[in-house]
């Protein structure tokens, strides 16, 4: 069982990150966890073209669907709950994939910095 109160990095309630695509470790459109989510899903992030292309050299194909885990497969412009490790291997080789701040769990701050998360914050093309 999920606690509903979780804390973004801002120290608020997390806000839901997508629900098309339906994203989270519990598959409820927050960047939610557990003890048992061993990758860490905390981070919501905008996709793009560099970073799935990062993550499938890595071995974590985000792109290709498979119906059979109901994962339709990812898009540069779509949110997604990423593992915390795997955005900041991307972050030091210098790949972004920028995140939501209100919809990422604090506990990605047991990697990196606020000040971090900061920086490479999504920002909409105005």
């Amino acid at each position: 069982m999920t606690d509903t109160n979780q804390l973004n990095v801002l120290g608020e309630p997390l806000k839901p990150c997508s629900m098309d695509p339906l994203t989270g470790y519990f598959r409820n459109g927050c960047c939610q966890t557990e003890s048992s989510d061993r990758g860490s899903h905390v981070v919501c992030a905008v996709m793009t073209s560099q970073f799935l292309d990062f993550s499938r050299e890595q071995g974590n194909d985000l792109i290709t669907p498979r119906p059979e885990f109901q994962f339709p497969g990812l898009k540069p412009g779509d949110r997604w709950c990423l593992c915390a490790l795997r955005w900041v291997e991307a972050v030091r080789a210098g790949v972004i994939a920028p995140v939501i701040l209100d919809s990422t769990h604090e506990k990605i701050l047991d990697h990196v910095s606020l000040e971090t998360l900061v920086h490479h914050q999504y920002r909409a093309q105005a």
